[in-house]
């Protein structure tokens, strides 16, 4: 090397992650990338009176972490309103907003955070002491002129419905909903008091994505491109926290989304690489030219997509048709809440597998969730060979053997949600399926040994990619304590190389990072615990001492 190193963590486990399972003592960065990986008296050569030194004390290194579905963005979000986290019965609530009207000007609107503990926000109304939520009555006692709206949750957070929002008077007003108000859909309850028929301003939603904050009070307050931008920075460095380097959005940025991240990349404040799956907006027609469209976008969504190592934009997210629920959500277009994705992005069953060829044919890799697009994709690769593509799906919760075969046979690259379907529902979905078929239940195991590209995902619920490789070695339910399909279990090697070098496949640059190897990018991280010895149950508890993205310490030090 003809300069010294700018960087080196020295005295460290590098767990390198590469094709031979490399565990060395230090590694030297040289600008943004790897300069080398070895002993301690291999790498001090490269060390010189300026290469800034990192004393591991004998901490494991690993490769960047990359998250195959992240929604990184979603965690910047959740401070913009004011949280009601604390609130132990109505009372409390009524304080907080009460407290909130204080601060306002007359008229201006008070729009919180749902009732309950974040992230999950569990038991609600039960954690209150009356066992209900506030009606509108109660709300106007302390804000007779300014609207009130307590926004509901983002059901993923939780994946038990109904999500629930409340309003007062005014706030009903803004919104047109009065005694003689429909039920905008068959998903929406808006509750009214049994004597009177008037609503009460509590508002049910037994959908996973709420509808009436983006319909009906469409004049509430909501995320703007400045809380986006300072969301994602703020997230970046959440993700930053436990190791995380990389993210994915497979399901789908909305332009309004790809902006905040373009505008955060400009300022060269990111600190976490981004590529982003394209959600485009259709619409409700259905005689949309799906061929003109595609082939117009292909020159930017095609392969990996356009955009350097920090920010890339490329392929596109579908999903089958949308119903009243999304053409409601999809009136507030551009905007799209808390999803970052656009709610209309979806095609209509009897044109799916046309569309999905049309994509084949112009070089667009398509990104789905949910198997059932499995026979979809194989009567695309009749017509069109996607083998090389790259298609994903994404969120397996149960794949039987011959469809691990048949995902095999189509190249598909497929990420998970061990945080649902390990985790919170597994034991749901062995009720359902049968023991019999346990170990179709989220089968890494039997994915990965028949050769299938899989990368583990947060979906945001927690943060932590070090939750998901907990999940998938221990496979733990949360409500049951058991070990659910145990024969999928992963060991710890393996997890860890589906939270680094699988993510990177799934990305198209397993050649520049993944792993720590030389000429690679320099991403890397100095962990609290050694996710290949410590103790299985403190897997999930692990967090970054330091971090390194392009060769720059970003946490730590």
């Amino acid at each position: 090397m003809a300069a010294p190193a700018d960087l080196a963590i020295i005295r460290g486990k590098v767990i390198a992650v590469d094709a031979k399972g490399t565990i060395a003592e230090a590694v030297a960065v040289a600008g943004d990338r790897i300069a080398g990986i070895g002993s301690a008296a291999e790498i001090e050569p490269l060390i010189g009176p300026e290469t800034v030194r990192i004393d591991a004390r004998g901490r494991a290194v690993v490769p960047g972490l990359i998250d195959g579905h992240a929604h990184l963005d979603r965690e910047g979000l959740k401070p913009v309103f004011p949280s009601l986290a604390g609130c132990r019965s109505i009372d409390d609530v009524l304080a907080r907003i009460e407290a909130l009207v204080a601060d306002a000007e007359p008229g201006e609107w008070i729009v919180t955070m749902p009732i309950g503990e974040p992230p999950y926000y569990w038991d609600v109304p039960d954690n209150l002491a009356e066992k209900r939520f506030p009606t509108r009555w109660e709300l106007d006692g302390v804000s007779p002129d300014n609207p009130v709206y307590i926004r509901p949750i983002w059901g993923f957070w939780r994946h038990i419905l109904p999500l629930t929002s409340v309003a007062n008077s005014a706030a009903l007003a803004a919104a047109g909903i009065g005694r003689d108000t429909p039920d905008p859909s068959p998903s929406i309850e808006i509750e009214r008091d049994p004597g009177t028929g008037e609503p009460n301003g509590i508002i049910h939603e037994h959908t996973y994505m709420p509808v009436m904050e983006l319909s009906h009070f469409n004049r509430a307050p909501r995320f703007t491109h400045s809380d986006r931008v300072a969301g994602i920075k703020a997230a970046m460095a959440i993700y930053n926290r436990t190791g995380t380097t990389s993210i994915f959005e497979e399901h789908g940025a909305a332009q309004e989304l790809i902006q905040a991240y373009q505008a955060v990349n400009a300022a060269g404040e990111a600190t976490v690489r981004a590529n982003l799956v394209f959600s485009p907006s259709w619409g409700p027609e259905r005689d949309i030219d799906y061929t003109h469209a595609l082939r117009s976008w292909s020159g930017w969504l095609r392969g990996r997509g356009l955009g350097d190592d920090w920010l890339a934009v490329g392929g596109l997210y579908t999903e089958f048709g949308f119903d009243a629920d999304a053409l409601l959500r999809a009136r507030a277009s551009p905007y799209t809440g808390w999803s970052g994705f656009n709610y209309d992005c979806g095609v209509p069953r009897d044109r799916m597998v046309d569309f999905l060829v049309e994509a084949a044919r112009n070089g667009i890799r398509i990104c789905a969730i949910w198997s059932d697009f499995l026979p979809l994709f194989e009567e695309v690769d009749r017509r069109v060979p996607i083998g090389d593509m790259r298609w994903v799906l994404g969120h397996i919760n149960t794949l039987s053997p011959d469809e691990i075969r048949r995902v095999a046979d189509l190249g598909l690259v497929l990420t998970t949600h061990t945080n649902r379907y390990i985790h919170k529902q597994s034991h749901i979905t062995r009720d359902e399926i049968g023991r019999e078929r346990e170990n179709d239940i989220v089968p890494i195991k039997a994915l990965l040994d028949a050769g299938v590209h899989v990368a583990l995902a947060t979906d945001n619920v927690p943060t932590s990619l070090f939750f998901p490789v907990w999940q998938s070695i221990a496979r733990e339910n949360l409500h049951t304590g058991e070990r659910i399909a145990p024969d999928q279990a992963l060991s710890r090697a393996e997890a860890l190389r589906c939270a680094t070098v699988e993510g990177a496949w799934l990305t198209f640059e397993e050649d520049r990072k993944g792993s720590l190897e030389e000429g690679k990018l320099a991403d890397m991280a100095v962990l609290s615990d050694d996710p290949l010895t410590c103790p299985e149950d403190a897997i999930r508890d692990i967090v970054a001492e330091t971090v390194v993205v392009g060769g720059k310490i970003v946490r730590g030090g």
